[in-house]
């Protein structure tokens, strides 16, 4: 909510047209963010693939929740224990659904499956 009160102060403080259009373009973001699932990925500090999975996410411009396990015995337990065992990183899933690691993200992608589980 903070973002959008800024952005109204800012935009008084425009032009009518281009305050406007940079309003109708916020909506338009908040709209589609709100109808995207939840992303959930696990991670490690210096791990390319996981460097490579979000990467792939935001060039789909989905918005995800980090949570690193480095160095946080708790965390990549619980990471385990939701998904299934695997204790790689990262771990990603969208809602409830475990997608699986970084290959698995971009498999799903290859086969067109990815989209439609984002909403975008």
């Amino acid at each position: 909510m903070a973002v959008r009160q800024t952005l109204m102060f800012w935009c008084s403080h425009l032009p009518q047209a281009l305050s406007s259009y940079i309003y109708d373009n916020y909506k338009r973001i908040e709209v589609s963010r709100a109808a995207m699932a939840d992303v959930t990925i696990y991670t490690t500090q210096f791990c390319p693939y996981c460097v490579a999975a979000k990467n792939l996410l935001r060039n789909k411009g989905a918005a995800f929740q980090e949570i690193d396990v480095s160095g946080d015995p708790l965390g990549r337990r619980s990471m385990s224990e939701r998904a299934g065992g695997r204790r790689t990183v990262p771990q990603i899933f969208i809602g409830e659904q475990h997608i699986g690691g970084c290959d698995d993200l971009f498999a799903l992608d290859r086969r067109g499956g990815l989209d439609p589980l984002l909403g975008v």
